[in-house]
């Protein structure tokens, strides 16, 4: 399968427009945050390299964010261009109603970010069978559990209010992907490796989350402000 960057769709203006009205945010929201991601500095030197940092502060975790949500978009873009053999019509519609929403994230951060969003990033899906359910399935819920985990991992160092309410807003949608993916697997959406004792979901640090998201992309992603 011939790789592409993570920022090939045709429905980015259907979804820039969708996750506004979903997010609640509007074009002020986007002002704000763009406004905000030009008085930050650029992104810390980075100790390794060939990898892409993400950058230091609020600008770093939307920038950790961004990168993401531009593996998650080009997973779902892929998996809706190629359904598997013999995938049920509510399957394509939740899967590609689950693409909307990942490149309308994808693309929010690239607007709200501007000139300091990190490159875009090419993916390395080799290892998925995109004619496989149980494989592209599998995968998806691998993306979407660590997607959950990895903004939980994050919230509680962002300092901008405006930057707390949309991650809260996009971790709350990630968790219902979660849900629904489990589901199509017929496991439990509240399991012991996502859900602790007190009913809390489980945080992952960047570290953790990376490890894994970069063995699906040829473009590495580094957080060394973020251990």
């Amino acid at each position: 399968m011939k790789n592409e960057t993570l920022t090939n769709t045709s429905d980015v203006n259907m979804a820039r427009r969708s996750f506004l009205r979903y997010a609640g945010a509007g074009v002020a929201g986007m002002g704000l945050l763009a406004t905000a991601a030009s008085c930050h500095k650029d992104h810390d030197v980075n100790p390794n390299p060939g990898f892409t940092d993400v950058g230091s502060g609020d600008i770093g975790i939307l920038n950790y964010a961004y990168a993401l949500e531009q593996l998650e978009a080009a997973f779902y873009t892929q998996v809706v261009a190629t359904p598997y053999n013999g995938i049920p019509a509510i399957e394509l519609t939740y899967l590609t109603e689950i693409r909307d929403h990942e490149v309308a994230h994808r693309e929010f951060f690239k607007a709200a970010l501007g000139s300091k969003a990190i490159k875009a990033l090419t993916p390395d899906f080799s290892s998925i069978n995109f004619k496989s359910r149980a494989s592209v399935l599998g995968a998806a819920k691998a993306f979407e559990d660590l997607g959950v985990t990895a903004y939980d991992g994050v919230g509680y160092l962002i300092q901008t209010p405006a930057y707390l309410s949309i991650a809260g807003g996009i971790v709350s949608v990630e968790a219902r992907h979660a849900a629904l993916i489990a589901n199509l697997l017929n496991v439990s959406f509240v399991g012991s490796d996502q859900v602790d004792a007190n009913g809390l979901n489980i945080s992952n640090k960047p570290s953790v989350v990376l490890k894994t998201a970069n063995t699906y992309l040829k473009t590495k992603v580094s957080a060394v402000n973020f251990s």
